[in-house]
């Protein structure tokens, strides 16, 4: 059972996953705190994203000679692979650590099984310390890495009697500035930013991340833009400009969209598309998050936020539990999951 002080270095591990202001995707946020034998902290680690030095390997060069016989405290199972870096399993064991405390097993097929290689070279391991605290930390990525396809978070914004647009189909603003600087800081969390090229060739949008005094964004590195469809995007749509990466994915297949976004480590997508690329997600179940910015107003005709989501009948209803309620500005915002997901 983890001493108190074991505990403590957990916390302290999971704080300093949280402090890289980089972007860390496609690894997880982890955290390492090393104790020497009657407790107190020699090192504190830190990942800082790919290529850079695992959470255990920081630590364990800071706290050199004095890791023999101390105590890894660490947010994610250590893993068992070579990729950018070496194992961190290895490097635990060769630095003579004897004893690993985890928070989380790591879902990665590739790089899991680090708890087992440890206990098999005679280092003593715990798991499950501070588990719901570290879930929530990596959330997105474990259950990306753990579905083989990116975390999808859908995000519209509606009246209240579900207009997405009016009857003419004009849309700016539905939302308050106040709602659209939330999405916008809620839209530089992800890796990539979604739509259809229906949006492109209507809209002309840039598709990335605008900074606001009020509301500092957390990363320099913009999401990756993505458009879906077989349409041609003409080289003057500012989607191509060089503010952020773009790509196109020419299918109306959602399964083979995710597949590709997988296969290009993107984690995280936020799905920013029209009512019809926004039902195709849905329908094919693979929205993970629902994030709708409700505005206080009616307009009695026009496009809904979705359509065509594979409901024929009342018992095809996509349920869903609501995780959160604020107001923002005048308008409301709900986060919601899938009702079947939610654990």
């Amino acid at each position: 059972m983890a001493s108190q002080a074991e505990i403590a270095a957990m916390r302290r591990a999971l704080d300093a996953a949280r402090e890289p202001t980089e972007r860390i995707s496609p690894n997880p946020r982890v955290g390492c705190v090393l104790l020497d034998p009657v407790g107190n902290v020699l090192a504190v680690g830190r990942h800082r994203g790919p290529g850079t030095a695992h959470a255990e390997t920081d630590a364990l060069a800071q706290a050199g000679v004095a890791a023999d016989d101390a105590t890894a405290v660490v947010t994610l199972e250590p893993c068992h692979h070579a990729g950018r870096t070496g194992p961190c399993t290895a490097a635990l064991v060769a630095a003579g650590v004897a004893r690993v405390v985890y928070a989380v097993d790591d879902p990665n097929p590739a790089a899991a099984g680090g708890a087992a290689v440890l206990r098999a070279a005679g280092v003593d391991v715990e798991g499950g310390v501070l588990t719901a605290a570290a879930y929530a930390l990596n959330e997105r990525w474990l259950i990306a890495v753990g579905r083989s396809r990116p975390y999808v978070t859908w995000k519209y914004a509606a009246t209240l009697d579900g207009r997405s647009a009016a009857a003419d189909g004009t849309s700016a603003w539905i939302t308050s500035p106040a709602a659209r600087r939330d999405a916008n800081c809620r839209r530089a969390e992800a890796d990539a930013v979604v739509v259809g090229t229906g949006t492109v060739l209507t809209d002309d949008p840039r598709l990335t991340v605008r900074d606001a005094a009020d509301a500092p964004l957390p990363y320099d590195r913009q999401p990756t833009r993505v458009v879906v469809g077989t349409r041609d995007i003409p080289d003057s749509a500012r989607v191509w400009d060089d503010a952020a990466p773009t790509i196109q994915i020419r299918t109306h297949d959602v399964h083979a969209v995710v597949t590709a976004l997988h296969d290009l480590e993107l984690r995280h997508v936020w799905l920013e598309g029209g009512p019809r690329l926004a039902g195709a997600f849905v329908a094919a179940g693979v929205v993970d998050e629902v994030v709708g910015y409700l505005a206080p107003a009616l307009l009695g005709a026009g496009p809904t936020a979705v359509e065509q989501a594979g409901v024929a009948t009342i018992d095809d209803i996509h349920r869903l539990l609501i995780r959160d309620v604020e107001r923002v500005g005048p308008d409301l915002r709900i986060v919601a999951r899938p009702a079947q997901e939610e654990r």
